[in-house]
Parts: structure tokens; sequence; C-alpha cells
């Protein structure tokens, strides 16, 4: 795992929801090879026991995000394990299903809003009333290119990652008074298995009706923005920042 230059300040502590697989794991590893303390949050508690690697630094805490008793009873755990939380990595998401709107039904509708939205929703909430309570924090949320210009077929994932949009704007102008931070990251084309959701690999639509396969990068790299991100003094705000593989479809998808 690639290490920064940067050190870390003693006992830093950050949450990261999605933690099992994909960005969500790769951040949560670099972050303890640099001294963090990771609170590690999902659905599923082998993924997350895989991805800690037994660290001492490190807290596995299954928990729904859709759920907000449990987001609070993850920021709890935390607190008391490591005395505080610095920094909340908003990663939890799916991309739901790759179709057109009058072929979304409701219930694949109001899964995907449950996952990216609310539970986004509810694990800010929860962030924000323990910065708010201990002199401010950082709220990284995990957009996707998807937030700023969509994919073909992707109606549910894109709308609820422009409501990310949203979510992280807010949070930024009503966190000013307490020293709260938020930064939107979007993110296009890691190599992970959420290419294999809109059919990434084995050649991705576009808006021309022609597939292609389109460039990745590894997931390391985004981890890398990530911890950055998540280091940087609260008396810097980062607002929004885009990380792509080189040469993907992004200005105008095609």
């Amino acid at each position: 795992m690639p290490q920064s230059s940067r050190p870390v300040e003693q006992g830093r502590t950050i949450v990261i929801t999605g933690a099992g697989t994909g960005i969500g794991r790769a951040t949560a590893r670099l972050l303890l090879s640099q001294g963090w303390n990771v609170a590690l949050a999902g659905r599923t508690k082998t993924t997350l026991e895989e991805t800690a690697q037994s660290h001492s630094s490190a807290l596995v805490h299954p928990a729904d995000v859709t759920d907000p008793g449990a987001v609070d009873k993850l920021f709890s755990a935390a607190q008391h394990r490591f005395g505080t939380v610095d920094v909340l990595f908003n990663n939890a998401g799916i991309f739901g299903p790759s179709v057109s709107i009058d072929e979304l039904s409701p219930e694949q509708w109001d899964q995907v809003c449950q996952i990216n939205l609310t539970g986004a929703i509810n694990a800010a909430r929860s962030a924000f009333a323990h910065f708010k309570a201990n002199g401010g924090g950082r709220i990284i949320n995990n957009g996707s290119i998807s937030a700023q210009v969509p994919r073909v077929n992707s109606v549910a994932y894109t709308v609820t990652k422009h409501g990310i949009a949203g979510l992280t704007k807010a949070l930024e102008l009503d966190g000013r008074p307490h020293r709260i931070r938020a930064t939107q990251v979007d993110i296009g084309n890691t190599a992970s298995d959420l290419l294999d959701d809109f059919g990434a690999n084995n050649g991705a639509l576009q808006p021309s009706g022609q597939r292609i396969v389109e460039p990745t990068f590894p997931l390391e790299q985004a981890a890398e923005a990530i911890a950055y991100i998540a280091g940087v003094p609260l008396g810097t705000s980062i607002n929004q920042f885009t990380i792509t593989a080189g040469g993907m479809p992004y200005i105008g998808r095609g």
C-alpha cells in the first residue's frame, strides 16, 4: 500500500462506511498503515474483518447506514474506543439497476435512495452532531462522476449522487460556525466491483449506443486522494475533488 510522507497527528480517528470492499477497504487499509484509528462500518462483519486484518487500531462495527439508530451507535462505539472522531468518510453506496426511468420499479428506486442518500444523510447527521460537540471535524462524501454528468441508464444512481452534491454544500455551509468542513469526492472508474454493476468491464454503454471497455485506475490511488483530504487541517476547506482514470469518457460521457 502506498505511504504518505506527511505525518499523521497522534490519535486521529476516521469512521468509514462501506469499509468492507472497494474504495472503503483500500482507504481503511491505507489510513491504518499511516497511523490512523479507523472505525470500519458495513453490513457484513466478515468483510470488515478482512479489511481490518486484525490491526490494533481498527474497530470493526457492523452497521446498516439506512438505520439511523445503528449509525448513532457506530459513532458512540468509535468515541468509546478512540476518545473522539475527526473525520467521516461517507462511502457506502450501490449502483442499482442499469435501466431507463420507465423500467425502474418503485422498489428499486427506494433501495438505491435508502442506501445512497438516506444512508449518507444518517451518517452525516451523526458526524455533524459529534463534530459540533467536539470542536469540529471533516465529512468526506463519496459522490461520483455521475454527480456531475450521468451515465446512460443510470437514473437512480445519478439522482442520488446529485443529492450528495447538495448534501455536501449544505454541510459545508451549516458547518461553517462549528469548524465542520465537507468535501465531495467524485471518483471515476476505479478498478472495483462497481464497474461490473454497469457492465464497464465488458463494455460500458455510451450515449452513441456503442459499448466500449473504459480505462480504469487502481483503488489505491483513489485511497491516496481521500487520505490526503482527511489529513488536511480544518483551517482549509476542500469543497470538491474529482479524480478519474486517464482517458475515460467524462465530459459529455462520450
